[in-house]
């Protein structure tokens, strides 16, 4: 299906990095058909290049009009300046995959300026372990085949899920922001284990370990979150009154009111980028 597709990555971050090596590290294609610019930093575009066998070009987007699929990976606040630069190398031909936080498919056709498949993505940045989830949506050109393309990339970085566009700006504010609500969980926990007198080595050790074994669990059973808590505690035991530490702090209510919060951003970002009137 990509055997023998060429990718550009406009954009050379995180995200960028975590696709490319996912992608080598499947055998979906060769080094030599991934394409990466980047907007400032040209030290990022060496290493990439360096590490990976990438071909990287600078201030020369008539590289595209070879190019089969363009996957906008910049920060969302430059995608009309992107754009701007892109469009002329583009056609309807291409097939553009954002992954872009608030930006719409809608947004960014309208920027094209022509009637390019456009699938609109949200990964997290567990795609560095290949342990991302990300919702695909298809914009109004594109195709079955487009988003079974699109399938294929993201399975590269872990598990994908596709979904309505309209699910993706509350898909951000759970899965897309979500790991580092975990990391500052974490952060706390480390702090405790810090303040009992565990070392910071073995603390770290056990987090993990916790954490990978809830998410399997979570994974394997059809049982709720509820219940699995309350499996742990028993009355008078210890996870009981760490709970209600918990609960005395309104720690869901602080998690429900942060998931919400984000999503409306990203609701908000998608109002500020777009050029629909």
């Amino acid at each position: 299906m990509l055997k023998n597709k060429k990718l550009a990555f406009i954009g050379a971050g995180s995200m960028a990095e975590a696709m490319i090596s996912g992608i080598l590290a499947k055998k979906l294609i060769q080094p030599q058909q991934i394409f990466v610019t980047n907007r400032s930093n040209k030290e990022k575009l060496l290493l990439l290049q360096k590490q990976y066998g990438v071909k990287t070009f600078v201030n020369d987007e008539s590289v595209l009009s070879d190019i089969d699929i363009i996957i906008l990976a910049t920060k969302p606040k430059d995608i009309a300046e992107t754009v701007e630069k892109i469009k002329q190398y583009t056609t309807k031909e291409h097939l553009i995959i954002s992954v872009l936080a608030g930006v719409s498919t809608a947004c960014i056709s309208q920027l094209l300026g022509h009637e390019a498949p456009i699938i609109r993505t949200m990964p997290n940045t567990s795609a560095a372990v290949g342990e991302s989830i990300t919702a695909i949506a298809p914009g109004e050109f594109a195709t079955s085949a487009h988003l079974e393309l699109s399938e294929t990339l993201f399975k590269a970085i872990g598990e994908v899920a596709i979904v309505a566009e309209d699910k993706l700006d509350a898909i951000t504010g759970l899965s897309g922001s979500g790991p580092a609500y975990i990391y500052y969980l974490i952060e706390a926990m480390e702090i405790g284990a810090r303040e009992i007198g565990l070392d910071d080595k073995l603390a770290k050790q056990l987090i993990a370990q916790v954490l990978i074994g809830a998410a399997e669990r979570i994974k394997s059973t059809d049982l709720s979150s509820q219940t699995l808590y309350k499996q742990v505690m028993s009355p008078g035991g210890t996870t009981e009154a760490g709970f209600k530490v918990l609960e005395s702090f309104q720690y869901q209510e602080a998690m429900v009111e942060c998931i919400k919060r984000a999503a409306q951003r990203s609701t908000e970002l998608g109002k500020l980028y777009s050029f629909i009137k």
